[in-house]
């Protein structure tokens, strides 16, 4: 049940305790002697409505209704007053008040009058509810609380908020940048349509534009001979996501900038034009202003594309996360496929605090299904996920003593240098913070060298 938060604001002592004892047993109730003192409190603390005396010493209660609207437009407010002037109601209710009762105030009316005011924020509450209990149970990069997830969680709460705006996520395969679109989908005010994911990958680029603005009837051989809505019409009051954005053919790009543009377009095939209400979110691995210099991105699409920008750290750069990620994996596998694990062992807990993750989120979650898979429990073993301890050397971060640079020892059965090589290669990148040509100087490389390097070990 949601119980409602008041804040009372009057500089008489009586009517506040009143009030205080009237309303109580219902609602959360703070009282304020001012309007500088509830001021005070409202910005981290912010009620769901406010019973404000408009005569108050100091700050008078039309001066501080400006400044709660400045705070949270969405909060609500009964103006009290022991003023019958026609013109300080009218001054007060041009500032946005729910309601305004004149003292004494009869307590059946002003319950009336709370009740009435919380009906209206009932399903923005619920809402949010329902959204935050989502995000819980099924957006695990979220776990965490490394300054930087938290700092991306706070940002894209902000974003949410818009309908329309369109957002680029960027970061490294496996980061969970789907999950992230997904999020800011089900915290914006669109959640109730459908999230709609395309790969731009996956899809051949002879069927793409078929794929995302639908056909008409007989528009080409094999078409259906009732037509398709394309995925744009089908996230109508929802979200697009474009996932692997960077794989687009510029044809296509022009396409998909056409209908940023204008907010329309044609089917295949179609003579009528489609006008769609929907937000775009976009995803991508690749260095778009690199493939735009290279002529393989278009620079106003990117602009459309990238009105907000949203990065997400990799793995590697927000290690006191991994230990809590993989403990919501242990619990989500272990109610998937039936298995009793309730520990993870020490050992394994180092590996995986320590190791190099190439494959982000993406590949913990994969390791972790395969533990628990193949293992027996109840606890998480170096065995079970595939690692013994003679493994460990080569697929952990060095972490030697300052002025000291110490290699890993060659283990009795050998190692691969390309996953040398492709480690370094990603702490470069980290160092300089994805800059090729910053990465190809911290090792000495020439820039081409580096380069194709990247591409062949990190797949990027």
């Amino acid at each position: 049940m949601i119980k409602y938060s008041i804040y009372i604001v009057d500089d008489e002592s009586t009517i506040r305790n009143s009030l205080e004892f009237a309303l109580g047993k219902t609602y959360e109730v703070r009282s304020f002697s001012s309007a500088e003192a509830a001021l005070a409190v409202i910005p981290d603390e912010p009620p769901d409505l406010i019973l404000l005396d408009i005569g108050l010493p100091g700050m008078n209660g039309i001066e501080a209704l400006e400044k709660i609207k400045a705070i949270d437009y969405n909060i609500l407010v009964i103006m009290i007053t022991a003023f019958e002037d026609i013109k300080t109601v009218i001054s007060a209710m041009k500032r946005g008040p729910y309601d305004y009762l004149v003292k004494p105030v009869e307590m059946e009316a002003l319950k009336i009058s709370i009740k009435n005011a919380l009906e209206s924020t009932k399903l923005r509450k619920e809402i949010q509810i329902l959204q935050e209990k989502y995000l819980k149970e099924n957006i695990p990069c979220f776990i965490g609380e490394s300054d930087s997830i938290q700092d991306v969680m706070e940002f894209v709460s902000k974003v949410a908020e818009s309908r329309d705006t369109p957002i680029l996520i960027t970061g490294e395969s496996g980061t969970g940048k789907e999950l992230i679109a997904s999020a800011i989908h089900y915290k914006s005010p669109n959640f109730k349509g459908n999230f709609v994911a395309v790969n731009c990958a996956a899809i051949p680029k002879d069927l793409i534009e078929s794929e995302l603005f639908g056909y008409e009837k007989g528009a080409f051989s094999g078409a259906s001979a009732a037509g398709k809505k394309g995925m744009i019409e089908q996230a109508e009051h929802g979200t697009l996501f474009l996932d692997e954005v960077g794989d687009l053919s510029l044809e296509a790009q022009a396409k998909l900038l056409r209908f940023l543009q204008e907010g329309e377009f044609y089917r295949v095939g179609g003579t009528r034009k489609q006008k769609v209400d929907t937000r775009v979110v976009s995803a991508t691995n690749k260095d778009l202003n690199a493939m735009i210099k290279e002529g393989f991105f278009r620079l106003d699409l990117f602009y459309r594309l990238a009105v907000i920008q949203v990065e997400i750290p990799s793995l590697n750069q927000r290690r006191d996360d991994i230990l809590p990620i993989a403990k919501s994996f242990l619990i989500e596998f272990c109610q998937k496929h039936g298995k009793k694990f309730n520990m993870i062992s020490s050992d394994t807990e180092s590996f995986l605090v320590n190791r190099v993750w190439q494959g982000n989120i993406r590949e913990l979650r994969n390791i972790i299904e395969r533990g628990i898979l193949v293992g027996k429990g109840p606890e998480l073993t170096l065995s079970d996920i595939g690692q013994g301890p003679e493994k460990l050397k080569t697929n952990t971060l060095l972490n030697p003593p300052e002025g000291q640079l110490i290699f890993p020892p060659i283990p009795d059965d050998g190692f691969s240098l390309e996953e040398l090589n492709a480690f370094y290669i990603q702490e470069a990148l980290e160092k300089s913070k994805g800059n090729d040509a910053k990465a190809a100087l911290l090792l000495g490389m020439p820039y081409y060298a580096f380069r194709y390097q990247r591409k062949k070990l990190l797949k990027t």
